[in-house]
């Protein structure tokens, strides 16, 4: 048997949809913030009125695509989420400003699984956070990709990372009642997330979420 991973829904724009993902069986929600690119994005002050609505103990992700510890501090007290997911790199020094500024907060490093060098950054910045958060974005790209793709990536990167590093991480990217089991057999993940693979015209589906929770009991019964 497989161990069940958690699930976190992302791209939550309202509380009937952080309602409707919690009752399916979501332990986390995310909520993004602005971002160069992909979906979901919604104002900061639609992220705290969103947040204030989610009990204990689910766990609210601020997506935040900023760099500069300032910008990531203001961003957390405006939205009062009780995790921050930093979806683009950033230098190792940011991290322990965050931890001061930010008590009790936990930190969650996006990594954008492309190759080998992923792997060794998350290794690297899996010594300053709580969790990783393994996606398919693309930062060489004019307009980056932080997230929201809707493509899987190579789940046997996912494992090596997985495999040397001893914090939780979060899979993310194409994950559908289709492959989900396969992801998690390949990976055996503490969480997956996802976004794209929930929605119909852009809106959170009840149908593909229970679905998908029905695919992931299957898994690992």
């Amino acid at each position: 048997m497989n161990s069940r991973p958690r699930v976190k829904i992302c791209c939550i724009k309202s509380p009937a949809e952080a309602a409707l993902a919690i009752a399916a069986g979501a332990s986390a929600l995310g909520l993004v913030s602005a971002m160069p690119s992909g979906p979901g994005v919604i104002s900061e002050a639609s992220i705290a009125s969103i947040a204030a609505t989610v009990p204990p103990p689910i766990a609210t992700f601020l997506l935040t695509s900023q760099h500069s510890p300032s910008a990531i501090i203001a961003q957390q007290r405006a939205c009062r989420t009780n995790t921050l997911q930093l979806c683009d790199h950033l230098s190792p020094e940011v991290y322990p400003i965050l931890r001061a500024a930010l008590p009790g907060i936990a930190l969650v490093q996006v990594v954008h699984v492309s190759g080998p060098e992923s792997v060794e950054y998350a290794i690297a910045a899996a010594a300053h956070v709580d969790a990783l958060l393994l996606d398919s974005g693309n930062l060489s790209l004019p307009v980056k990709q932080l997230g929201g793709t809707g493509r899987a990536h190579d789940w046997s990167l996912s494992r090596c990372i997985r495999d040397s590093i001893s914090i939780p991480i979060f899979l993310a990217g194409g994950l559908r009642p289709d492959n989900v089991a396969e992801a998690i057999a390949t990976v055996q993940p503490f969480g997956l997330d996802l976004c794209s693979g929930v929605r119909t015209n852009d809106n959170l589906d009840a149908a593909k979420l229970h679905a998908f929770f029905a695919a992931i009991l299957s898994a690992t019964v």
